[in-house]
């Protein structure tokens, strides 16, 4: 990815900025320019999600990359924001806790470096937004 492209995206990862057409009410994540509902008679302004959801499935990664090694098992899920759309993150809690359905909400967090002296990425990951089940 290019300097300049990566900059741009950052607003969006730190503030999990979307998009929504004001012609037919529909969110997006990530932004668009054109709605795939209303096509080019949208209008289409910016949204900054409430950064709350639920899960819609997960996995827990075992395996992963070399820069993802240090973090396994991490989980994985699908996330339904309120307003619509989906997005995959990371959802930080004990992997016996994790369930479909669960409501968490979003948090800012360490996503990763480019090496031991390089850049630090920043983003959304999310977290229960209540105690576990079964640990009231």
């Amino acid at each position: 990815m290019s300097v300049p492209r990566f900059w741009r995206r950052l607003k969006n990862l730190y503030n999990l900025i979307g998009t929504q057409c004001k012609k037919c009410g529909e969110y997006h994540y990530p932004p668009r320019t054109i709605c795939p509902k209303c096509r080019r008679s949208s209008l289409i302004v910016p949204y900054k999600f409430k950064g709350l959801g639920e899960v819609l499935t997960y996995t827990i990664v075992h395996s992963a990359t070399k820069d993802y090694a240090k973090h396994t098992p991490y989980i994985l899920a699908i996330i339904r924001l309120e307003e619509g759309p989906s997005l995959t993150s990371q959802v930080i809690c004990d992997h016996a806790d994790i369930h479909i359905g669960m409501k968490v909400k979003s948090v800012f967090r360490k996503l990763g470096e480019e090496s031991e002296k390089g850049m630090i990425y920043y983003g959304t990951k999310f977290v229960p937004l209540a105690t576990p089940r079964g640990k009231d």
